[in-house]
C-alpha cells in the first residue's frame, strides 16, 4: 500500500500526463519487462514519467531478468513550430518554445530518485541517427505532442521494435493536439500489421504476431 501511495504522489506532479494515463503507461511497460530490448521515451518534459519508468526498470534489475536501459530524448528547447497538420480550433496552446525544460533539470531529477541506468540525449527527433538509439526496443513512450515529432518518433521506433513490444503515443485524441492522431493514423495505414487500442488519450500500438 505504501508503494501505491508513493506512486500517486509522483503522478500528481505531472501536469501533462494524468494519473490514470500514468498508471496505464506503467502497466503496459510492465508487460514489456520480459520482452527483449530497452525502453525509450521520446519527449520527456520534466522527467516525471522518466522517473517512474526508471524505477520500474531499477526494480527489474534486481530480478533474474536481463537488465534494461531507459533511453530519453528531448529537444530541451521547448516545442518546435507547428505544421498545418497541427491546426486546431480548440485553442492556440502548445506554441513553439513552450514546455521548455533543461536537460540538467531532468538529469538532476533522475539522480535525486536514484535512477542510474539511463541515457539522456538532447536533440530534435529528426536529428537522431542509428548510434543514438538502442538496436532493440521493448517499450516506447512517444510524447512529442505535434505531428512531425510523432511521425518521426514512430519511424524511429518501428524497425527496432521487438516482437511483442509496445508503442504508446500520448495525446491521440486530444483536440488541442490533432497532429498526434494524424501521425498515428497515417502510420497505421502504412503499416496495417499494427493494431490500435485507445485508453484515455493514449494510442497503444502492438504488432500483430
Amino acid at each position: 500500500m505504501a508503494k501505491k501511495q508513493h506512486l500517486s504522489k509522483l503522478e500528481t506532479r505531472n501536469d501533462q500526463v494524468t494519473p490514470a494515463e500514468t498508471s496505464e503507461i506503467l502497466h503496459l511497460a510492465s508487460e514489456c519487462l520480459k520482452v527483449p530490448g530497452d525502453f525509450i521515451e521520446l519527449g520527456c518534459y520534466r522527467g516525471d514519467t522518466s522517473v517512474l519508468l526508471g524505477k520500474l526498470l531499477r526494480d527489474q534489475d534486481s530480478s533474474s531478468l536481463p537488465p534494461k536501459r531507459l533511453w530519453i530524448y528531448d529537444s530541451f528547447a521547448g516545442l518546435p513550430a507547428k505544421t498545418p497538420e497541427d491546426a486546431s480550433g480548440a485553442g492556440y496552446n502548445f506554441q513553439a518554445g513552450e514546455l521548455l525544460v533543461t536537460k540538467r533539470e531532468v538529469i538532476d531529477k533522475l539522480h535525486k530518485n536514484g535512477i542510474k541506468n539511463t541515457i539522456v540525449k538532447k536533440a530534435w527527433f529528426d536529428q537522431l541517427t542509428d548510434p543514438d538509439l538502442p538496436s532493440e526496443i521493448a517499450f516506447a513512450f512517444c510524447d512529442g505532442d505535434l505531428y512531425a515529432s510523432i511521425k518521426t518518433s514512430l519511424a524511429l521506433v518501428r524497425p527496432r521494435l521487438s516482437k511483442k513490444g509496445i508503442i504508446v503515443v500520448h495525446d491521440y485524441n486530444n483536440p488541442e493536439l490533432p497532429g498526434s492522431a494524424r501521425a498515428v493514423d497515417e502510420f497505421l495505414r502504412s503499416f496495417p500489421d499494427f493494431r490500435l487500442s485507445v485508453r484515455y488519450t493514449l494510442a497503444i500500438l502492438r504488432k500483430e504476431c
